[in-house]
């Protein structure tokens, strides 16, 4: 069995053999049910490969997809071009960093789609791309960015430098409502919706389905899919471990099962860390070990919090969703 660890490239993983947990469903479904979303989830949860999932489909790339659930729902493939937008790639410690992120993306769209001597901004290179690639190709443009709030996580102890992030960030997605006749799709992920702080408050059409019931195992792996994927590497785990199957997967759940993106949903397995044990036959901290949050520890330490508030708790879905980290840890613990 070839493990996907690391591999976020739809193409690419499936080119070569390795196991994939079909997800394809989701893709037809969002993209038949709407036309603007956005989807919060933790890091190394899966977003990066969903967006190349999609990337994928509405490129019309259907030899991928063959015995994949989605080959039988879609019956035209028509091809759209896609513009995609990566945050993870960029430098932050300075207001410049965002500047030049964006200024490589629409650079490469450019190269393809032509560029207006009047387009100065970033914002007004972005609403040019769409438009010519919209009247270049004859079909509306699929938009996917991916960790948008990069910036402004990199950004979380310097508020000056936020708010300047913020700014440029605000320009920039509000492209989207202004282009709307323009785009076929757009998908938009991220650690959290920052829904106080503005950056949205001009696209009032992006439907957040981070908590909604129906994509609640979108990224992930259920217990379902992870023994009809994984069953003999969870033999091989006991066996290593000298536990019986079911005493392994009873320490497979405790450790890496339970998060829950909405009300009585099924309980997802973080898929790097299960992957990670599977291959290793071991039971490791695969996700603190490569994802160690600095910007939480940071945040513990300026605020003196106490964790003691965590244990067995409860809290409000807004809160959650507060963008301002600096009064409380307990939307990045959760972001974490």
């Amino acid at each position: 069995m070839l493990y996907p660890i690391g591999i976020q490239d739809f193409g690419s993983l499936r080119k070569g053999g390795f196991t994939y947990v079909d997800k394809t469903r989701f893709v037809h479904a969002l993209a038949q049910a709407g036309k603007y979303y956005f989807l919060s989830r933790p890091r190394r949860f899966g977003k990066s490969l969903l967006l190349s999932t999609m990337e994928a489909y509405f490129l019309g790339q259907r030899e991928l997809f063959k015995g994949l659930a989605l080959e039988a729902l879609e019956q035209d493939w028509e091809t759209y071009p896609v513009l995609r937008l990566d945050l993870n790639t960029g430098d932050y410690d300075a207001a410049e960093g965002l500047r030049a992120t964006l200024g490589n993306a629409l650079n490469a769209w450019e190269r393809v789609y032509g560029k207006g001597d009047d387009e100065a901004t970033p914002a007004l290179r972005f609403k040019g791309v769409i438009q010519r690639a919209h009247e270049r190709t004859g079909k509306p443009v699929v938009i996917l960015i991916d960790e948008y709030d990069k910036p402004l996580q990199q950004a979380i102890d310097d508020p000056g430098l936020q708010d300047k992030f913020r700014a440029q960030l605000k320009a920039f997605y509000s492209v989207l409502k202004t282009q709307d006749r323009h785009i076929r799709f757009a998908f938009l992920t991220g650690i959290t919706k920052f829904g106080k702080v503005s950056i949205f408050s001009d696209l009032n059409n992006l439907r957040d389905i981070s908590l909604v019931r129906e994509y609640a195992t979108v990224c992930g792996i259920t217990e379902e899919e992870m023994h009809a994927h994984f069953e003999e590497p969870i033999h091989e785990l006991a066996q290593a471990l000298g536990l019986a199957r079911d005493e392994a997967c009873e320490r497979l759940r405790r450790k890496y099962d339970g998060y829950h993106f909405g009300l009585d949903t099924p309980g997802v397995y973080n898929p790097f860390s299960l992957i990670n044990a599977l291959q290793d036959k071991a039971l490791n901290d695969y996700w603190f070990e490569t994802g160690t949050p600095t910007s939480l520890v940071k945040l513990l330490r300026d605020t003196d919090f106490d964790l003691s508030r965590l244990q067995g708790g409860a809290v409000r879905a807004a809160v959650l969703a507060d963008a301002d980290n600096r009064r409380t840890p307990i939307p990045m613990f959760y972001q974490s």
